[in-house]
């Protein structure tokens, strides 16, 4: 059975959008997607990025983010045909280690703990196909990469996309 490993945040967990909702309503006011090239964080004015950071640090940020659309749907049925993995590099915020796996249980209860991947470096984990939204993870990855679109990678060339589960549908499950 093919092994497909897929990344969480930007993914199948919307951070960008819920800390964009949660920003609007504190400030009445949207983030500058146009700046939000290699961190969506950029995209908010510099003297609120501190706080922002501390926000994505903080405990309870990665348990109640939205699910990208159509996600459950297509993971669900992926795990079905191939052996799946949710891999993320929740050590550089260690606060979102029990977040992750709460939302994830949540949301995507057709997983068991045994394919869940809290990491600090996705460099430890193989297998046939990678969905991932940030480069550094793909660069060296020995299987099949695919970049998933996030407003922070829209410059990124050399990679095959997914721009939404429908498309991946698309892809794995012809």
């Amino acid at each position: 059975m093919q092994r497909i490993l897929i990344d969480m945040d930007e993914v199948i967990a919307d951070p960008m959008g819920e800390m964009i909702r949660w920003y609007n309503d504190q400030y009445g006011s949207e983030p500058d997607k146009a700046r939000m090239i290699g961190s969506w964080v950029k995209g908010f004015p510099e003297e609120h990025q501190p706080m922002i950071m501390e926000r994505i640090k903080a405990p309870g940020f990665f348990r109640h983010l939205p699910v990208m659309e159509d996600a459950v749907d297509v993971l669900r049925r992926l795990n079905e045909r191939y052996e799946v993995f949710i891999v993320s590099a929740a050590m550089e915020f260690p606060n979102s280690l029990k977040d992750k796996y709460d939302w994830l249980m949540e949301h995507f209860p057709f997983f068991t703990w045994k394919q869940i991947a809290l990491t600090g470096s996705k460099d430890l984990v193989y297998g046939d196909f990678m969905i991932d939204d940030h480069v550094k993870n793909l660069k060296n990855f020995k299987g099949k990469p695919y970049l998933y679109t996030s407003a922070h990678n829209l410059t990124v060339t050399g990679y095959d996309r997914i721009n939404s589960w429908k498309e991946a549908a698309d892809i794995f499950l012809k």
